[in-house]
Order: C-alpha cells, then sequence, then structure tokens
C-alpha cells in the first residue's frame, strides 16, 4: 500500500483518538452499520481530499465499510493530525498523504497521490481536486462519476464553474445541507475557532475588541462565542442584508477601515480575498491579533504585511511576529490558514456527525444516481437532510411531534377558512 505519513509508530494514540471521536458520532455510526450489511459503495474507488482529523478518518472508515477503496489527502497543509494519518494506514488500511506542516510542493503531490488511484467518486474540503481534474488532471475527469463538496468556499467555487459551463461532472454541495451549515458552520466553526486562538495565544478574550469579517453561518458561530467569552464584537460586511442582521443581534457593525483601528483580534470569515489588506494592517494598533478561519489563507494580504514589517519571526508555537517599520507588532496565527485546526482540533465530533453523515450519504447519492445527474452543482436531497436531523434526535433521546390527521390536511387545503 502507497502511503506517505509522518510516522506510523503514532497509530496506537491515533486509534485511541479515532474510537474517542466515534463515541460522538451516533448518526455516522448508524450508516456504517447499513453500509456493512448493503455495501453501497461496492466496487467505488474514492479520492477524499479533507482535513485529516479523528472525525474524518470515522468518514472514511465508513466509506471503506460500505464496500469503497478510499485513498484520503489533506485539504489543508497545517490540519492534518499524524497521529491519526498513521492510524489510518497501519490500523484501517486507507492510503492516506498527509503531514502536518507539509509544504506547497508537498500539498499538491499528496493531491496527485490520491488521484493517481483512478477514482470515481472525489470528495473535496475546498474544491482542489476538482480543481486539478479540471486543470493539470483534465483527462481523469471522464472517470469521475460525481464528486462531493463541504465547504462555502469550494461550492463558491463550483457554482462559479458550472456558471461557466466548465463544470465536467455533477457534484452535490453537501455544504448545502441544513444539517452541515447550520450546525457545523455556527456551532462548530465558533466554538474551534475561539479553542483555536486561545489555545495559540492564551489571550484572554473577556473585554477584547474582536473583530469577525464576514457574517455568514461561520461568521455568526465566531460572533456569538466570542460575545460569550466577554469579548466586545464587532462585524465587518459587505452584504447590506447580513448587516442588519449582525445590528439587530446587538453587535457592533462598521467598516474594516474603522474597526481595523480598534481590534484586538482580528478573524476573517468571508471565503473571498484580501479582506485583510495592507492599508489595513497599517492601521492596526500594537499588539493586534489576526487569525483567519476561512478555508484558504488568501483572506489575509500577508505579502502587503510583510511589505510593512522588518522582521518576522515565530514568537509561539503557531504565532508569528511581524515587526512593522513603525516599531508596532502584528501576531498572525498559524500562518494565515484555519487557525482552528492549525492550532486546536477543529469541530467537536458530535458537530462532525451530521456534516459527515451528509457525506457518506450524498456519495451513496451519487452512486445510485449517477447515471441521471447532470454537469451540475446539487443541493443534498431534503430526504437526507431530514433523515439526518431525525436520526440525531433520536440520538440525543430527543422525541418531538407529530401532525394529526386534522392538522395535516388543514395545511394542504384551503377551504377550511379561519
Amino acid at each position: 500500500m502507497k502511503y506517505h505519513v509522518k510516522d506510523l509508530k503514532l497509530s496506537g494514540k491515533g486509534k485511541d483518538r479515532i474510537e474517542w471521536a466515534e463515541r460522538s458520532m451516533p448518526v455516522l455510526r448508524l450508516i456504517k452499520t447499513r453500509f456493512q450489511k448493503e455495501k453501497p459503495l461496492k466496487g467505488i474507488r474514492m479520492a477524499a481530499c479533507l482535513h485529516v482529523t479523528t472525525e474524518t478518518a470515522n468518514l472514511l472508515i465508513t466509506l471503506k465499510a460500505g464496500g469503497a477503496d478510499v485513498y484520503t489527502c489533506a485539504s489543508n497543509p497545517l490540519s492534518t493530525q499524524d497521529d491519526v494519518a498513521a492510524a489510518l494506514v497501519k490500523v484501517y488500511g486507507i492510503p492516506t498523504f498527509s503531514i502536518k506542516g507539509e509544504d506547497r510542493k508537498t500539498y499538491y503531490k499528496h493531491l496527485f497521490s490520491a488521484l493517481d488511484a483512478r477514482p470515481n467518486i472525489t470528495m473535496d474540503d475546498g474544491a482542489d481536486l476538482v480543481s486539478e481534474l479540471h486543470s493539470s488532471r483534465a483527462a481523469q475527469a471522464s472517470e469521475i462519476i460525481g464528486s462531493t463538496e463541504e465547504t462555502t468556499t469550494g461550492v463558491i467555487r463550483l457554482r462559479a464553474m458550472e456558471k461557466d459551463r466548465v463544470l465536467k461532472f455533477p457534484v452535490v454541495a453537501v455544504n448545502d445541507a441544513k444539517t452541515k451549515h447550520l450546525f457545523d458552520n455556527r456551532y462548530g466553526t465558533g466554538q474551534s475557532t475561539m479553542d483555536g486562538i486561545v489555545r495559540a495565544t492564551n489571550f484572554l478574550i473577556s473585554g477584547a475588541v474582536v473583530v469577525v469579517v464576514g457574517y455568514g453561518w461561520c461568521g455568526r458561530g465566531v460572533a456569538m462565542r466570542a460575545r460569550g467569552l466577554g469579548g466586545r464584537v464587532i462585524i465587518c460586511e459587505i452584504d447590506p442584508m447580513k448587516a442588519l442582521e449582525a445590528v439587530m443581534d446587538g453587535y457592533e457593525v462598521m467598516p474594516m477601515a474603522g474597526a481595523a483601528k480598534i481590534g484586538d483580534i482580528f478573524v476573517t470569515l468571508t471565503g473571498d480575498i484580501h479582506v485583510i489588506r495592507k492599508e489595513h494592517f497599517a492601521k492596526m494598533k500594537d499588539g493586534a491579533i489576526v487569525a483567519n478561519s476561512g478555508h484558504f489563507n488568501v483572506e489575509l494580504d500577508l505579502e502587503g504585511l510583510k511589505k510593512l514589517s522588518k522582521k518576522v519571526h515565530t514568537v509561539r508555537d503557531f504565532v508569528q511576529q511581524y515587526l512593522l517599520r513603525s516599531g508596532r507588532k502584528i501576531f498572525v496565527l498559524g500562518e494565515g490558514r484555519l487557525i482552528n485546526l492549525a492550532a486546536a482540533e477543529g469541530h467537536p465530533a458530535s458537530v462532525m456527525d451530521m456534516s459527515f453523515a451528509n457525506q457518506a450519504l450524498a456519495a451513496e447519492y451519487v452512486v445510485k444516481n449517477h447515471t441521471s445527474l447532470r454537469k451540475q452543482v446539487y443541493s443534498v436531497p431534503v430526504e437526507i437532510d431530514n433523515e439526518i436531523a431525525r436520526l440525531k434526535l433520536k440520538a440525543l433521546g430527543i422525541g418531538i411531534d407529530t401532525l394529526t390527521a386534522e392538522q395535516n390536511h388543514y395545511l394542504s387545503s384551503w377551504d377550511m377558512g379561519t
């Protein structure tokens, strides 16, 4: 078996951590049990470009239980948990190409190693595999029956490809599922982002000015948790509707030009490029902390920051100090990459349970329906979404009401009046 991980001797620790996460993933466990019996993915080769964490490991194990030949690589150079990567190879027999801290050349080598397996289905967290299948590996695109995408950033890229009519195969936008973005993006990102910032800096959030850039579901989650820790939260937005919602939610809203002068901690969550730029860094006060929790590090104009600086060096794990020519210092966390995975462990397993249940069932959906799917981006079918919510509630021991026959009739008719 081909693989490239840091050290197979870490596999024992990785196995224990994978099993610990599995305890909090009851929905995926139920899917795995069914997959073992039915083998809906039998004969399918899958390449998964995801964050190699304990939660992801349980997804990959589920896919393998369903009959798939699974290959995986990291979707971010700093998100890999090396003990998990080792366990995937040594304990679970899943070819893994992933090392925490890998450079750009190794990162792409790992992408290509996963694609060398000649997959029929790809599973992405940021659309990197799909991008390569439309550029350097375009000849392989005809072998792909479908793909799934987990992130807001990736879905944006894929919808742009669909709009330009260049998408070569169907893709299921797992991020569109309510059981994904309403929970993973909001509660998962909110908690794990603040966890990463605190682990990296040991900074007291209470009393600090926290600038959250972007008020999508991820931004909402971070704002909520920062305020819960006692922070004074400011929102920066370009969408008037989201900005208005932030105001109604009780946050201050202002342009980045103003927020840059007063923020203690900055967190970007937009999916766009250079939302904090050179002119913003120039206005930040001494000691400002800058982090990103969007998928790619392009949200921060780090080249612009370097031009303002006379020295850059690492002062703590995952903390780089930029000494500006003015004498002020700005601290960038995790090289501008996903701080929740660079300095912490990513989302808790209980919320990833739903996201990865969507991934597993979306893969099954592609296998069953690929002959009728067009080359476009599809949302997760509502039936799958609702089933995942039902299973999650059941696992939590929570019951809900059902409509009576009279109520069903009332909601589906027009003749009963008031």
